[in-house]
């Protein structure tokens, strides 16, 4: 017997197909209309199940009107189906997931002569084509396959649905968008009651805009059109969606601006660049306009809002606008307030500056506001706190100044986020936020980002009624004082995000409260003192560092903070050992213990983390060696140990982290030699710092693959031998490194003659250096060190180099030190040295150098002679030691004392010489008067006869003419 007539046998088949009819059933209709529909009404078993239609061979005379296998369906008679517009959440489409349809769809669907409503979305057919039969369901008002996994060719057969209303073949969440594709649109223009048009996704290369163009115009009913991510040149409607397409020409489609009853209008994510058209002010009847991810470098703002007025009694229907990262520049006009009916505005990341204009107050529709990421730097106008529909407001990532009062938030009742930071991160701005005391908010909020400003102590006093909070940061805004416990608890049961790092706060904080939702606490950079407020909740990021807090990490840290990812401790003034409990919190990935007072040994069990990052215990009083049972994951890019009491070997399973790019084992007590491996497993590399151990032998050949390697520190260890002549492959300073991102960790390298702090991201992008200082290599510097052109530190000294200084290394115009001292290194200084125009920084004191030391350019800036010391047979200056044959030298040796008392009496000498002279003449004039009777005279005969020689030789020119 065939298989699918076995099943209708089957008890739990036959409950299945009742529970169907039953449904059928609840459809009918006055008309006895009826819908079928396959959805979730059969409980999922976990697995994809079969689209079968043999069982529509037994209810063919039933007079169905819906048949929809998606995912919701009410249906009857085409009314009350699922709203084509709604939206459904990914939460719900989890739930549907093991509910997916798949496998071949049988013609037996013909059998449904009444059929008029088809839905297969959000199945999954794995790519088979659309069937050529679905164009004899001639009954179709209404056709969804979207996101269900079709591909190839759009069959022309659908050209046969004279009736449909709604066709939707989306493909653009579908992994074969754009394999779907149609040769020829000739059938669409078939489709004559067509209303609702969605082909987002399909592949329409091949078809052209003019065919698109013209079968598109040839549908009289169609209102809502979709083509997004078409990979289209162009196309048009009431609703015209043209986003995410590759456009070959850089300017509109002409044809665009005759649709004058355009309703929407989605042209972002393309190529357009250049002028806006100004007929795009036409559009009057345009409810929603988005030009966002475009390229119109250059045009000003002002003349787009001024197109905007083209409209007759300036009635402009727009309700929504975005304008986002398309380019514009300039500054908001005061034509902003016209836009009366405006509901949302979005002028994210482009070229603005000044202020906000005061007619802002006139939008009095608008609900969300977002000025963010621009170079505004003007003030915020009063006018603002006049709307009164404001949900949103978005001015972070600018430069304000001025003052605000309660004034700018009087009528604001339904605002529920607000956001204000500066441009530059860290750097405050000139913006004061303050209110009375005794001032009561009119809103709730939900979402509070002040950064980077300055906020009374009224209105932390006023945060403290915000009890319905779910998003806090006040970052760098000058606040001091305790945090309130009160405050604290009211919105313990509702925060996910708080953010109160970069201020003044003091005191204890509350350790018996729980955050239930808390996601990330940030308290960094304050005074905050006592034990460290482990709150029991679902956090995974904590960053406490840079505050007093003291006593042990809690031992039940793995219970407290169970999804912990993030842990950041650093620079307090904890003590004790690292607990096991952090082994245990298996999702952690960044761990910062750095400058603390913990003491012990390192934690052996870290081999459960399987996706740690970063680990830095630098700068504590850890000891006992780093056994090499330790677990490494692949996955670690930092790990910094320097600056504690380890000892012994470096450990064997550091060859297990083939993406570690920060490795500082520094100022330990290690011992042996450089392992084979470090060069060959971990070729990643961009910093490594081995200084102040006890680590000897030679710099193995190997080393010689840290291609990527900008940060090179051996300083101060018993390393022998010669310096490798491919040091210049093991440095990335001559080629472009990948910048990663790092957590802001900090280094201490030696540099331009005393030890520099850094932040990791700077060392990375910026750090060129080798430093082999304090060891025992011998032999010459080899050649190929000048091949590092990037090069900005180089630091021999302290070994027992010999030979002569590589005039290559004066090719590295980028280098700000160079130290080369207590070395056995003879011959001249390059004359090269001169073009180091960067150098701020020499030291060649105590070797064999001989000659003249090279002048000019940067060198005339070393003048100090301890650079040169120890060399007895240089000479030159800024040495007292005269050169052979250096007449000039000889005939006037200055030295700056010398200089100094020159240029003392020079200007004494002319301060005496105008005294002398004024009073020469002018003192004489004053003390007697017939020499001052004598001397005005003259100057009046001199005057006369002047004015004679000219009054004769006007008369002569004139007698002449």
């Amino acid at each position: 017997m065939d298989t699918s007539y076995s099943n209708l046998f089957n008890p739990l088949y036959i409950s299945h197909f009742l529970f169907l009819l039953f449904l059928a059933s609840s459809c009918l209709h006055t008309s006895t209309h009826f819908c079928f529909c396959l959805v979730d009404g059969v409980p999922s078993t976990g697995k994809k199940r079969e689209v079968r239609f043999s069982v529509l061979n037994r209810i063919s005379r039933i007079p169905l009107e819906g048949f929809l296998l998606g995912r919701v369906a009410i249906a009857v008679n085409g009314k009350g189906f699922r709203d084509p517009h709604s939206y459904v959440w990914w939460d719900e489409l989890a739930y549907y997931e093991e509910s997916y349809l798949w496998g071949k769809i049988n013609p037996s669907l013909l059998s449904l002569k009444y059929l008029n409503y088809l839905d297969l979305s959000y199945n999954d057919f794995n790519g088979i084509h659309i069937p050529k039969f679905f164009g004899e369901l001639k009954s179709l008002r209404y056709l969804n396959i979207s996101h269900a996994s079709f591909s190839g060719e759009i069959p022309p057969s659908l050209g046969n649905l004279s009736k449909l209303n709604y066709l939707d073949i989306d493909m653009s969440s579908s992994y074969y968008a754009t394999t779907m594709h149609s040769k020829s649109l000739n059938w669409l223009s078939h489709l004559s009651s067509l209303k609702y048009l969605n082909l987002n996704g399909v592949n329409l290369s091949s078809t052209g805009v003019p065919n698109v163009l013209h079968h598109v115009n040839l549908l009289p009913s169609l209102l809502e059109l979709h083509l997004s991510n078409c990979l289209i040149d162009s196309n048009p409607l009431s609703v015209h969606d043209l986003s995410n397409n590759s456009f070959n020409t850089s300017s509109f489609p002409s044809w665009l601006f005759n649709l004058t009853s355009l309703r929407k209008l989605d042209l972002s994510q393309n190529s357009f660049h250049g002028r806006i058209p100004r007929v795009i002010g036409n559009m009057c009847k345009l409810k929603f306009l988005s030009l966002s991810g475009n390229e119109f470098y250059g045009e000003k703002i002002e003349e787009f809002w001024g197109s905007l007025s083209n409209c007759p009694n300036n009635t402009i229907a727009l309700e929504s606008l975005d304008l986002s990262s398309c380019g514009l520049e300039g500054q908001l006009p005061d034509s902003l307030g016209m836009l009366t009916s405006l509901q949302h505005l979005n002028l994210e990341n482009l070229l603005l500056w000044g202020s906000i204009p005061e007619y802002i107050g006139n939008l009095s529709s608008l609900k969300t506001l977002d000025l963010s990421s621009n170079i505004m730097n003007g003030s915020i106008p009063e006018s603002l706190g006049k709307l009164s529909e404001l949900v949103k407001l978005d001015l972070s990532w600018n430069s304000w100044e001025g003052i605000l009062t309660e004034a700018h938030f009087i009528n604001l009742t339904r605002l529920k986020a607000i956001s204000i930071s500066s441009e530059l991160e860290e750097k405050p701005m000139s913006l004061v936020l303050n209110v009375t005391y005794d001032w009561v908010s009119p809103f709730k909020l939900h979402t509070l980002n002040m950064r980077d400003c300055r906020v009374g102590h009224g209105f932390w006093v006023l945060l403290q009624s915000q009890t319905e909070l779910v998003y806090v940061s006040l970052r760098n805004t000058f606040i001091s004082g305790s945090i309130s416990e009160e405050w604290l608890s009211k919105i313990s049961s509702q925060v996910k995000l708080l953010d109160l790092s970069y201020n003044n706060f003091s005191g204890r904080l509350p350790l018996q409260l729980k955050f239930p939702k808390l996601s990330r606490i940030n308290l960094g950079h304050n005074q905050l003192e006592g034990p460290l407020p482990i709150w029991p909740t679902n956090a995974s990021f904590l960053d406490l560092q840079r505050n007093l807090f003291s006593g042990p990490i809690p031992s039940n840290l793995d219970q407290l903070m169970p999804k912990l990812a993030h842990l950041d401790v650093s620079e307090n003034h904890l003590n004790g050992t690292i607990p096991l409990s952090i082994c245990k919190v298996k999702g952690m990935e960044v761990i910062l213990l750095r400058n603390n007072q913990l003491f012990g040994e390192f934690p052996q069990r870290w081999s459960l983390w399987s996706i740690i990052f970063s680990i830095d215990v630098s700068h504590n009083n850890l000891s006992g060696n780093i056994q090499s049972s330790m677990g490494i994951p692949s996955s670690l890019e930092n790990f910094k140990v320097n600056n504690n009491n380890f000892g012994g070997e470096i450990i064997f399973s550091l060859q297990n982290g083939t993406e570690l790019i920060i490795l500082n084992l520094g100022h330990n007590k290690f011992t042996g030699n450089i392992p084979l491996w470090l060069g060959s497993k971990l070729s990643r590399l961009i910093v490594l710092q081995l200084r102040f151990n006890l680590l000897s032998g030679h710099i193995p050949h190997h080393f010689c693959n840290l291609f990527y390697l900008r940060v090179l520190d051996l300083s101060h260890n018993n390393f022998s031998g010669t310096i490798p002549k491919c040091l210049k492959n093991t440095t990335s300073f001559s080629i472009d490194v990948v910048i990663f991102d790092t957590y802001n960790g900090q280094t201490t390298i030696e540099s331009k003659g005393k030890e520099l702090e850094y932040r990791d991201d700077q060392l990375i992008s910026w750090g060129n250096m080798i430093d082999l200082s304090s060891n025992n290599f011998e032999g010459e510097i080899p050649e190929q060190v000048g091949s590092t052109v990037e090069l900005n530190t180089l630091n021999l000294s302290m070994n027992r180099l010999t030979g002569e200084i590589p005039s290559s290394i004066g090719k590295l115009r980028w280098l700000e030190t160079l130290d080369l001292s207590h070395n056995q290194l003879s011959g001249h200084i390059p004359q090269n040295f001169s073009s180091l125009t960067s150098l701020s920084h020499l030291n060649l004191s105590y070797n064999n150098l001989i000659g003249n030391i090279p002048s000019g350019n940067q060198l005339q800036t070393l003048d100090d002679p301890s650079i040169y010391e120890g060399n007895p047979l240089l000479c030159g200056a800024p040495l007292s030691t005269v050169c052979p044959g250096d007449d000039t030298r000889s005939r006037q040796t200055f030295t700056s004392e010398d200089q100094f008392f020159d240029m003392f009496w020079f200007y004494v000498g002319m301060a005496l010489g105008f005294i002398i002279g004024f009073w020469a003449v002018c003192g004489t004039l004053v003390l007697k008067k017939s020499w001052r009777h004598a001397y005005f005279k003259f100057f009046d005969n001199v005057k006369e006869k002047v004015a004679l020689i000219i009054a004769l030789k006007v008369a002569c020119w004139q007698g002449r003419l």
